[in-house]
């Protein structure tokens, strides 16, 4: 009798288990993530040692992060490389739409206006980037999401993603 109770519990915690399973993967894909940083094209904002161990995970908020008006100047993003969408970049955003950027080579022009629904992505490490100077303007259609925190190592919670 016992066992049997204790059975028929173990399988309801189960069964509340598994309907939680859709509801963590709906969260994580359009509401909230945890993200990997590798290299060192935002140093020194995201990963600032020389060192290849050290790799810096955020929080990527996803939220309506494909709405231009969510996306603002200075905010640091994750989205999908433009010319081969296997990649993904993390970029701090120069301009948005509208905006009138000044280039650097190997951009083919010394400004560029940004279209609608487009932004200006730059690494912070300006030497070691490849970013919008390579390819030019992105579609907000390849955000997948802003890093507004970093959240490992224990080290570096609190830096402020907004300094440049």
């Amino acid at each position: 009798m016992f066992s049997r109770a204790v059975s028929g519990k173990s399988l309801k915690w189960q069964l509340v288990a598994l309907t939680w399973i859709p509801v963590i993967i709906t969260f994580n894909e359009n509401v909230c993530h945890i993200a990997k940083i590798q290299g060192s094209s935002m140093r020194p904002t995201l990963n600032p040692s020389e060192c290849n161990s050290s790799t810096d995970w955020v929080l990527l908020w996803k939220l309506n992060c494909k709405d231009s008006n969510n996306l603002n100047r200075d905010d640091v993003i994750l989205f999908k490389c433009p010319t081969d969408p296997a990649k993904t970049y993390c970029k701090r955003i120069k301009g948005v739409q509208y905006d009138s950027i000044k280039t650097r080579y190997p951009y083919p022009r010394d400004i560029v206006h940004i279209p609608r629904n487009h932004l200006w992505v730059e690494g912070d490490n300006v030497f070691h980037s490849v970013d919008s100077n390579n390819f030019g303007p992105i579609s907000t259609g390849l955000v997948i999401g802003k890093a507004v925190k970093v959240i490992w190592p224990p080290s570096r919670w609190g830096i402020d993603m907004k300094l440049s």
